[in-house]
């Protein structure tokens, strides 16, 4: 099976697993693993904030970052197909009870000036206690949803200073802000510089087996560590696992500019398939979305499983593949064999309705 569904698919390499084998550990929910405290400081040092929290999941430290910021009843900026706002079982609301105010994004990038209309400048007529206090921004980098797109530093920057200036807070979800980093070059801690906080996940793009970091001031990252214990994410012996993330830091980010050779590999051969529609010029990371013509995605994706090639579907009509560490180009022309040897089997019979996306 050609595993093309996430990159949180990848497996722990036998170095990492070594290392988190001989990993020396202690309590962290008594802060006395060596191991995570060393992996947060590492990976303070590389945001460029003073402190960093290691939680077992990006939707934790998301939310975490979230209900950090906030209280009960505030309104909060999400990108209408932002991972936290649409792919987090409705955590900002079940959880830290706050309101969804949603922004049109053009693959997953917004402007200043959208973020300054949400927000308003209402008429002292108007009772300011009538609707929900815009408190917080949230921004994505790379952009799940966006198929992997990069923010261009200074639309990123404009747009938070936009938010500061408004009198909120800023959290950036960087779940693959290492892939934003390999492929322009410039440095994660300049991309996070201008957010409160920052997440970073280890379990995608570095292929780590568990976690993310929270990053942020000293004084935030202690209030997020009352959030982890209270949502469950007091560890243990963790320095087991925070292992196999510092030695991903350390050892995996030069390696991924390959996964993104790999991803505009196959984009230019889906290219060349009558039935896909996809510009490969687009493929800014490791992620690819592409569309059917005529075709269901839930029928193509599961024609493809049982052939050997494992995607997802994304709405009606299209399909997200994302390449990792554990992939080789071989898998990537064996997949695109199988894609150009079963669409054409596939008949069109109208679209069936897909997750939407994921």
């Amino acid at each position: 099976m050609i595993d093309l569904r996430s990159d949180t698919c990848s497996r722990p390499t036998d170095a990492m697993r070594e290392a988190m084998a001989t990993a020396k550990v202690g309590d962290d929910v008594y802060s006395d693993d060596p191991t995570v405290k060393e992996l947060e400081a590492v990976t303070a040092r590389l945001l460029g904030k003073e402190d960093a929290v290691y939680m077992p999941t990006g939707t934790m430290t998301n939310q975490v970052g979230i209900r950090a910021h906030t209280q009960h009843g505030d309104a909060v900026l999400f990108e209408q197909s932002a991972h936290v706002y649409a792919l987090e079982g409705g955590a900002p609301s079940a959880i830290s009870g706050v309101l969804p105010r949603l922004l049109a994004g053009d693959r997953g990038r917004f402007t200043a000036e959208q973020v300054a209309e949400a927000v308003g400048s209402p008429h002292p007529f108007f009772p300011s206690t009538v609707t929900a206090p815009v408190t917080l921004l949230c921004a994505e980098n790379t952009h799940n949803n966006g198929g992997g797109s990069v923010w261009a530093l200074d639309q990123l920057t404009e747009v938070a200073d936009s938010g500061r200036g408004l009198g909120l807070a800023t959290h950036l979800d960087g779940a693959r802000l290492w892939h934003a980093t390999a492929a322009t070059g410039i440095a994660e801690a300049e991309y996070a510089s201008p957010f409160d906080t920052v997440s970073v996940c280890f379990s995608k793009a570095l292929g780590a087996p568990v976690g993310s970091c929270l990053a942020g001031s000293k004084d935030m990252m202690d209030r997020a560590r009352r959030f982890k214990q209270g949502f469950g994410g007091g560890f243990r012996q963790a320095g087991i696992i925070a292992a196999g993330a510092l030695y991903a830091l350390e050892h995996h980010r030069a390696q991924l500019p390959h996964t993104h050779t790999l991803a505009q590999r196959f984009a230019r051969g889906l290219a060349q398939l009558d039935g896909i529609v996809i510009d490969p010029s687009a493929i800014e990371t490791n992620i690819v979305r592409y569309r059917l013509d005529g075709v269901s995605s839930a029928t193509f994706v599961d024609a493809l499983h049982e052939a050997g090639v494992w995607m997802l579907p994304s709405r009606a009509d299209g399909v997200r593949a994302v390449f990792y560490l554990d992939l080789t180009e071989p898998d990537v022309d064996s997949a695109l064999a199988t894609i150009a040897e079963v669409l054409p089997t596939i008949e069109r019979l109208g679209l069936a309705t897909a997750t939407t996306g994921y």
